[in-house]
């Protein structure tokens, strides 16, 4: 089964990670770019994980949507910091796209 990967926003970092997560079969990804939807639209996508651009203004409706949906993973990509911030699981340093579908898969109770 696929799981859903939104890429939350425009940014550079996002496109970039976009297309290091392409290869993944495993991966169905979806890239919003603005105007960027609100907690409504963005749940009829049914992601599994939301990717966004932390060095951005906070993603309001990906938050929204996580009240909602407790085994949504939400995922923070901060570029300048080499940091992630997973909600609510901490921060990790990534240097891959390897690593990054670490992340991903933990999160979803995959690994």
């Amino acid at each position: 089964m696929k799981r859903r990967v939104v890429l939350f926003g425009g940014t550079v970092i996002l496109g970039a990670l976009g297309a290091s997560l392409a290869p993944y079969l495993e991966l169905e990804v979806i890239a919003l770019i603005p105007p960027l939807p609100g907690a409504g639209e963005l749940g009829a996508l049914a992601p599994d994980v939301i990717l966004f651009d932390a060095g951005t203004a906070q993603p309001d409706p990906a938050f929204a949507l996580l009240r909602d949906r407790p085994n949504l993973t939400l995922i923070g990509v901060d570029p300048e910091g080499d940091r992630i911030t997973v909600w609510s699981c901490g921060q990790t340093n990534v240097a891959s796209a390897e690593e990054l579908l670490q992340v991903i898969t933990h999160a979803l109770g995959r690994a």
